[in-house]
């Protein structure tokens, strides 16, 4: 990028993202909750059992008939947008139809949960659930519950230069005639002062 300034010089910006990692609610003490966190541990997944599911990308209910009803409650009123109840077929459409789900809330909700990829041991079931979370997040564009969109810095150009700058309460202004002035630096806010 080519400085426009009077000043001259040159600068090189490389960036590269750190984005935060996803975080996983849990729910349940099974052997299939317990091989759930450590393969969302593996997949750079936060785990959380808190049972505050605000910030959650996905919730995964596993108390195998305990609990279940609240945890669903719980994940959807938080937002979240993927919940993977650990049930079958019938028993999970029977707490489903308990809880008198809206088809919005219900269409969040994915019982059985996990892939179907013939998974028996508690491992091979947690290999199914993690990798539908994946594709929720990576595929569907599964995101964790709805933020306040960031504002964007504002920016103005600078009138004596032509470069643009991020305003900032550090960044050189002036007021004249009810308008505002923003500059790369002082020199050149002093410039145009002076002009």
């Amino acid at each position: 990028m080519v400085n426009p300034c009077h000043s001259g010089g040159a600068l090189e910006i490389f960036l590269r993202p750190v984005l935060p990692v996803p975080v996983l609610g849990l729910v349940g003490d099974t052997p299939i909750s317990a091989a759930v966190a450590t393969l969302a541990a593996f997949l750079d997944f936060e785990v959380a059992t808190s049972g505050d599911h605000s910030g959650a990308t996905a919730v995964v209910v596993a108390g195998l008939g305990k609990g279940e009803q609240d945890a669903v409650r719980a994940a959807l009123d938080a937002g979240v947008g993927h919940i993977a109840l650990v049930a079958s077929r019938t028993r999970g459409a029977a707490v489903l139809d308990e809880l008198a789900l809206s088809d919005a809330e219900r269409a969040r909700v994915r019982t059985p949960a996990g892939l179907e990829i013939g998974a028996r041991s508690p491992q091979e079931i947690a290999l199914s659930i993690m990798a539908e979370v994946v594709r929720a997040l990576r595929v569907d564009g599964l995101a964790s519950s709805p933020a306040p969109p960031a504002a964007l810095p504002q920016q103005a150009v600078d009138p004596v230069c032509g470069m643009t700058v991020l305003v900032g309460p550090d960044t050189p202004h002036v007021r004249i005639d009810g308008t505002d002035h923003w500059f790369c630096c002082p020199g050149c806010r002093d410039r145009h002062v002076a002009a």
